[in-house]
């Protein structure tokens, strides 16, 4: 789900970092050797600085500690998922279409999410005792999984697969939107409920999306290493943390709901 937003955003920034003026060593000479009270309108502007694995990682820990606060006040005030759920997917449209990261709303996400992630978790857990920590444990193993396969194996991603992956993600969105709405509307799990040859239609999702959630994270990873190759702005870093934090919490809900159709 997350990675046409960063492909964008690469993309964009890779643009932006090229437009932007580079000082020449003669550039340099002159901005110095002037007056401190004229430094501010000498010479050309400084170009922004470049994003760097820092910058995600960083960002990256503020919008989970964002959204860890937002949990705990959906796992103690479950009836707040539900608005918060659709406030989320406002912010999250919103963010991927927008041409700027921005700060603010990336940052809203990250807190109407928690809401909505603390919300189905309290549900869940009341139901089956300890499926959150056993999701969160393993939402873990795998994102270690596929960083080690990433930075050891070399993993990467061609056109082909990554035009793969867009269609796929693109349709598993689509089928996830339909399904919700029926089941909103019929009070049944839609075609999560159903079975095929006697095995639970759910579980086969839950795998299915599970899987593609986890191959999601590798080109996550390819993403941001492409944008500290080319040396995008750093602006762009709010745009790969809030992307990565996307796919983490997908990854997160599907493992949930798959290891409670193990436990029903």
């Amino acid at each position: 789900m997350s990675n046409p937003m960063m492909n964008r955003a690469i993309n964009q920034g890779a643009q932006a970092g090229r437009n932007q003026p580079v000082m020449s060593d003669q550039d340099l000479n002159n901005l110095f050797s002037q007056p401190a009270a004229q430094n501010r309108n000498a010479g050309p502007q400084v170009a922004d600085r470049a994003m760097t694995y820092d910058d995600v990682m960083m960002k990256t820990g503020v919008l989970f500690t964002i959204l860890l606060a937002g949990a705990v006040l959906g796992w103690f005030v479950p009836p707040l998922a539900l608005p918060a759920m659709l406030i989320a997917l406002v912010l999250g449209l919103v963010n991927a279409f927008k041409k700027e990261p921005s700060k603010a709303l990336i940052i809203g996400y990250a807190a109407f999410e928690g809401v909505f992630l603390g919300g189905i978790s309290g549900i869940f857990e009341r139901l089956y005792d300890g499926i959150v920590v056993q999701a969160v444990l393993a939402t873990l193993c795998v994102f270690g999984v596929m960083l080690a396969l990433f930075k050891f194996k070399g993993v990467r991603y061609g056109s082909k697969m990554k035009k793969f992956m867009f269609i796929a993600i693109g349709g598993y969105a689509i089928f996830s939107l339909i399904n919700f709405g029926v089941a909103m509307f019929t009070g049944t799990g839609g075609a999560r409920s159903m079975e095929v040859f006697g095995i639970p239609l759910g579980i086969v999702i839950g795998i299915v999306a599970t899987v593609l959630a986890a191959m999601t994270l590798i080109m996550d990873f390819q993403m941001i290493e492409e944008g500290v190759k080319h040396k995008i702005p750093e602006k762009y870093s709010w745009m790969c943390a809030f992307s990565l934090m996307v796919t983490l919490v997908w990854l997160y809900i599907e493992i949930l709901r798959l290891i409670s159709y193990f436990r029903n």
